[in-house]
């Protein structure tokens, strides 16, 4: 689907909405009275709420920093804040020179299976039940033959004005009402609110086709608060859809330097980063209960960080590092959204050494690999392997930044890649330069296919481990007598053939002993590209190819289309060949940068383009690569000089003809990152745009310090970019961020950069399939007991109809919603498959595949916690008391155990494990079931221990409270593992927190015991006093109590002694608030029965009430005087309406010219004889006074009044 640039930027120390993004698919909701009348739907959006009405829609947006508040408000803060909103709507308008008529029905599409109640206040007629849930909202004929479609995509909303033949988009305009203001720049709408400025990109247009989309021109038209679409020329007999996209960005807030390096995606469309960050007097926003809480040592530590789909919220973040020093180079997600990651480390073997689990002899010494595996939530370490030799390790030439060798780009130090193949191994390419023999040499395994190193300073190495990084399945040398490098991976999607790809100076890097043509069979210059084909076992090495010119060359991308054909992605600094014949912009020769589709035995290219500016050496240092089901070819890179030493780059200067008209940002500084698109067989540009900050004020460029960013099969880029850093002169750049994301401040120390992640949907992958499992609501789950309900669902959801395979021998279901739900009652694995549909696309339908297993092996958890004496130590022992069936015993590796404290996860069996502790404190202890022989796993449970040498008991509370009194009992006790309470008057409780309530009046003492048989003292006791007050008496008199025509009654307060002060209400609207105890006269204004309530209060507040039925009589009457004194200080010194039984006025007082020098409509507010605080000559002043009384009877008096000086 050719809906372009939906982009969520998040910068982070790790790094929504128009900020409307959600943390999952946005729901909209029926209203059934619970809101206005005007709203039909609505959707919950991030920092707020997205009403959809009939002809527009309403958006309310608060502050994140104040919902951030508000979230630990719920968690006890009681800090004071003020919450800020701000609310705008848009309105599809008529323009004024048209007579536009149309009737719009709204209707919900997509529903889902389940409602929600709203039960608002005491007015039942605010309430609503069983209201419906859709995924899109559809306005038919918002305008005349043009309907209106919202919608979500990854968690962002959109909209999309669908024009059907007849239609006449001239006829859309869009009023905006409550904004600060709008405005357009390089194509893209902002809208200016209190809270922030929110962006829409340039709308992206098209016409559907046979062919596919085509791509009709269209931008905004601004003028005053109303907003068009200028739409170019186009086929009014096809459907016309224009789809604006909105734009997030977002900083980390870390206060510790980060730089970015390597970014991937999880199948739900959440983003996973990596970076180092510095120990300069800041942290990284670890989440609780994360691996690694603190910075280990050295000069920098890993920091890994998981975002929402929207970019808005921080899922989890962590360190990972030891005592010296760690780079990430690239990550990956599992189906279960678990991450794995590789870079290096030099941290020393043992305790103070990087976290790995079950290594043996695989490390070496210096910088070695890494390799772990961390959990979807971020609290477990599920696996980790440190391998090297005697040399450097996943360095690539050195790690000083500077030109030399294979080391052309700043940042190249740090490539090498991991991915996973279709079985879930883990496959991961870098260099060694551990040459050495005996136990310094890289550890290979015996039966790979090169098994000694090649030679020069270093080898590229291929290794494969198992999915739990338990088994080291094979580990090779890539190499010839010179430098070799591995940067790249890729897995052929039907043989599983590895292909590996990078850099060497090695002229016999091809075996001697291969056969057959390959398009590089000798080294052209210093440096060439290469592509190898290595078996999926490592046993075989089945042929290799440069791929180069005389000049250097490197390859920094391989990817595969569906037809198993591989495509090659990198640099050159010759004249690379370009064949057959491209359309511009692809047919430059003396472009550095390159793309070629190859056939895949490497024998021939199939075609080769290069891009760029021309210039002598290469215009960006290619960073992520894709190609699509519909074969287009996706790229990203970054360019420009300012890092490192040496290092020679064009910039992005000079490359606008790759840069399209709907592009983010249509101009540079020469050193920004740049996306780039080409159609299918390099025919022509798709979409291009640059990307970053405008650096020109100082000599910073944006860029990664090395490292793999991804793009996910549809086309969404999630890169890693060490951004808005502050190098040279303030002030500091300024970086495009938005509202709502996770931060929107970088407040980094030392050179204050911050990991910044950037996620851009392209939406021109065609439909995409991309089936999903969720068991027991845990998202990724593909394992569970028998009878086993799985929820299914299209995590891409683009598509027009979905076919369903459960594959249990049921029938193809098939729907228009992405969802479905299937009940397995039998044991088994099950394959399950899912083709997604819509032949309006280049692909048409597109097939996902995912396996099922139902099992009856179920393991019950338990654990129980004991202290080891002394009692004055931290030292537990922690008793596994899982159970399952007999005949089915857990393994050694069967549980993992996440203790609370940021220490390393301990990977066990059954039996007991033993924990210190550093410190007292209250820690989550979490046992995971991580075995899969039980159908439960992953499965877990977490238990809260308190650590302490001795129990403490401790509460606060309020000393006194009226009756009913609950008082509110905060538990303040440490160490504490049960309680018993004694409210003193002989009730007690064992919670922690329990609520109670008084309804005697009295004196009690409160008393809690603590408890903990873990501790010295065993148990602690403490006590509080509180005193619970009865209310005041309230009574009060009046007169007369016969009733008089129009006499005032006096109101004489007996309320008893302890009344402190008084609320007086005399039933017809009347009221009074006082602390005085003198009478009160009132004059009732009309006729009747009332209630007058006389609610006495004591010191604490607490109120009583008593209240008298008071009668009226009063006769409409009204007068006012003919003269008065104004400079008297006397009763006459005001003119004033006098009456009864008034109930509207209003009373003008004209001068002799006819100037009006006063109004009033109050009977108490008089004319005091000044005109705008002058006082008024002696003279006669005509008025006119317009009387209605409360039986409804009018009158209107004319007359003069003298004004006596």
């Amino acid at each position: 689907m050719c809906r372009l640039k939906k982009i969520a930027i998040l910068l982070g120390l790790i790094s929504a909405t128009l900020l409307l993004s959600a943390q999952g698919a946005i729901e909209f909701v029926q209203n059934k009275g619970q809101w206005n009348s005007q709203v039909k739907y609505r959707g919950r959006v991030s920092n707020g709420y997205f009403f959809i009405r009939e002809k527009g829609f309403t958006i309310v947006q608060q502050h994140p920093d104040d919902v951030r508040k508000m979230e630990k408000v719920k968690h006890g803060d009681t800090s004071a804040f003020y919450i800020r909103s701000h609310a705008w709507s848009v309105d599809f308008a008529t323009s004024k020179n048209r007579s536009v008529v149309s009737t719009p029905v709204v209707t919900g599409e997509s529903p889902l299976p389940t409602y929600e109640n709203y039960f608002l206040g005491n007015d039942p007629s605010r309430w609503a039940a069983a209201c419906s849930l859709y995924q899109v909202i559809t306005v038919k004929d918002v305008y005349p033959f043009i309907d209106l479609r919202y919608y979500s995509d990854a968690g962002t909303l959109k909209y999309d004005l669908i024009v059907r033949p007849g239609g006449d988009p001239s006829d859309i305009v869009l009023r905006y009402d409550g904004v600060d203001g709008l405005s357009i720049k390089n194509r893209e709408l902002f809208v200016a609110t209190s809270i922030a400025t929110f962006r829409e990109s340039s709308p992206y247009t098209y016409q559907p086709s046979k062919e596919g989309r085509k791509e009709v021109n269209c931008r905004y038209q601004l003028k005053d608060d109303q907003l068009r679409f200028d739409v170019g020329a186009y086929d009014p007999n096809t459907t016309l859809v224009i789809d604006p996209s909105f734009v997030f960005c977002s900083f980390s807030g870390s206060t510790a330097d980060n730089w970015g390096f390597t970014a991937t995606y999880g199948p739900d469309g959440s983003m996973y980063a990596g970076g180092i960050v510095f120990n300069e007097g800041g942290s990284f926003p670890v989440s609780l209960g994360a691996i690694q809480s603190s910075f280990r040592g050295g000069t920098m530590d890993i920091g890994l960080i998981r975002l929402s789909a929207d970019g808005a919220r921080r899922i989890w973040a962590t360190y990972l590092g030891g005592a010296g020093d760690e780079q990430p180079h690239s990550l990956v997600v599992d189906a279960q959204q678990n991450l794995y990651v590789t870079g290096r480390t030099n941290s020393p073997n043992g305790t103070n050494g990087y976290p790995v689990i079950g290594n043996g002899t695989l490390a070496g010494d210096g910088y070695d690999i890494v390799v772990s595996k961390i959990n979807a939530n971020g609290t477990v370490l599920m696996g980790s392997r440190k391998i090297g030799g005697s040399g450097a390790d996943a360095v690539n030439i050195a790690t000083a930044r500077a030109l030399s060798s294979l080391q052309r780009n700043y940042g190249d130090d740090g490539r090498g890649e991991i991915i996973l193949d279709a079985q879930g191994n883990v496959l991961v390419t870098s260099h060694t330069q551990s040459s050495a023999t005996g136990t310094g040499r890289f550890p290979t395994t015996s039966a790979a296919f090169q098994t000694t190193f090649g030679g020069g300073a270093q080898d590229a190495v291929l290794l494969k481990l198992s999915s739990d990084l338990n088994n080291l399945l094979f580990a090779s040398f890539l190499g010839g007598t010179g430098n070799d490098a591995g940067y790249v991976l890729a897995v052929h999607p039907a043989n599983g053939n590895i292909y590996v790809a990078g850099g060497t100076e090695s002229a016999n890097l091809i075996p001697a002993s291969q056969t057959g043509t390959v398009v590089g069979p000798t080294l052209g210059g210093t440096i060439d590209g290469y592509v190898a084909i290595i078996s999926p076992d490592g046993t075989q090495r089945i042929r290799t190819s440069f791929i180069g010119t005389t000049a250097i060359d490197q390859v920094f991308g391989i990817q595969f289309d569906i037809n198993g054909f591989p495509y090659v992605m990198g640099q050159t600094t010759g004249n690379w060949p370009v064949s057959p014949t491209v359309s511009a912009p692809f047919n430059n020769p003396s472009g550095k940068q390159f793309i070629a589709k190859l056939q895949p035995d490497l024998s021939a290219f199939v075609y080769s383009a290069a891009f760029g500016s021309g210039a002598s050496v290469p215009n960006i240092s290619p960073i992520a690569f894709l190609v699509d089901r519909c074969e287009n070819v996706y790229m990203s890179g970054w360019g420009g000089t300012g890092f490192g030493s040496g290092f020679t780059s064009a910039g992005t200067a000079g490359l606008n003809s790759l840069i399209t008209p709907d592009a983010f940002k249509s101009s540079t500084d020469g050193k920004d990152f740049i996306f780039v698109v080409m159609r299918k067989n390099a025919t022509g540009l798709l979409f291009g745009s640059y990307f970053g900050e405008d650096n020109s004020q100082n000599g910073g460029n944006d860029h990664v310090d090395g490292g793999t960013s991804r793009f996910d099969s549809r086309g969404t880029i999630y890169q890693a970019i060490c951004g808005n850093c502050m190098v040279g002169a303030a002030p500091r750049p300024n970086f495009p961020v938005t509202a709502g994301s996770w931060s929107t401040s970088n407040n980094s120390s030392g050179a204050g950069c911050s990991l910044t992640m950037v996620k851009i949907a392209m939406n021109l992958a065609g439909v995409q399939s991309a089936i999903r499992s969720s068991i027991n609501n845990v998202s990724g789950d593909t394992l569970g007991c028998v009878p086993l309900t799985v929820a299914f669902s299209d995590s891409i959801g683009n598509a027009q109809s979905y076919i369903w395979n459960f594959g249990d021998g049921s029938p193809d279901d098939t729907t228009t919603t992405p969802n479905n739900s299937h009940q397995y009652t039998a044991v088994g694995t099950y394959t399950v498959r899912l083709i997604a549909v819509d032949p309006t696309t280049c692909n048409g339908r597109d097939t996902s595949y995912m396996r099922i297993r139902v099992g009856n092996i179920e393991a019950a958890l338990g654990f129980n916690p004991v202290k080891l004496p002394p009692c004055t130590a931290f030292n537990y022992r922690f008793d596994n008391l899982s159970t399952t069936l007999p005949g089915y015993p857990f393994r050694a590796n069967s549980f993992v155990w996440n203790f609370g404290d940021g220490s390393p996860t301990v990977v066990a069996g059954p039996g007991p494990v033993n924990h210190a502790f550093a410190g007292p404190g209250t820690y989550n202890v979490r046992l995971y079931l991580q075995d899969t022989t039980y159908c439960n796993a992953p499965d877990s449970l977490v238990l809260p221990v308190s650590v302490a040498e001795n129990v403490k008991a401790g509460f606060t509370t309020s000393a006194r409270g009226c009756i009913p009194y609950q008082p509110v009992f905060n538990n303040t006790s440490l160490a504490a593992q049960t309680y018993l309470w004694n409210f003193g008057d002989g009730n007690t409780s064992t919670v922690a927190s329990p609520s109670y309530t008084y309804n005697t009046a009295g004196t009690y003492t409160v008393t809690l015991i603590a408890n903990n048989s873990n501790t010295c003292n065993l148990s602690d006791t403490t006590r509080f006093v509180i005193q619970v007050l009865d209310a005041p008496l309230a009574n009060f008199s009046y007169a007369p109590t016969v009733v008089q025509p129009n006499t005032p009654h006096t109101f004489t307060n007996q309320a008893s002694a302890d009344a402190v002060r008084f609320k007086w209400v005399f039933g017809d609207g009347d009221s009074l608030l006082t602390t005085s105890r003198a009478p009160v006269v009132h004059q009732y204004r009309s006729s009747g029965t009332f209630s007058a309530c006389l609610t006495a209060y004591n010191s604490l507040d607490c109120p009583r009430t008593s209240c008298r039925s008071v009668q009226a009589n009063v006769i409409p009457a009204v007068d006012i005087p003919n003269a008065f004194t104004p400079l008297s200080g006397d009763i006459n010194s005001v003119l004033k309406v006098k009456g009864f039984g008034i109930s509207k006025l209003k009373l003008e007082i004209w001068n002799r010219w006819g100037q009006k020098v006063f109004e009033s409509v109050d009977q108490e507010q008089g004319w005091n004889g000044t005109y705008q605080g002058v006082v008024q000559p002696m003279d006669v002043y005509m008025y006119t006074l317009s009387i209605e009384f409360f039986d409804g009877n009018k009158i209107i008096k004319k007359g003069d009044i003298t004004l006596i000086r």
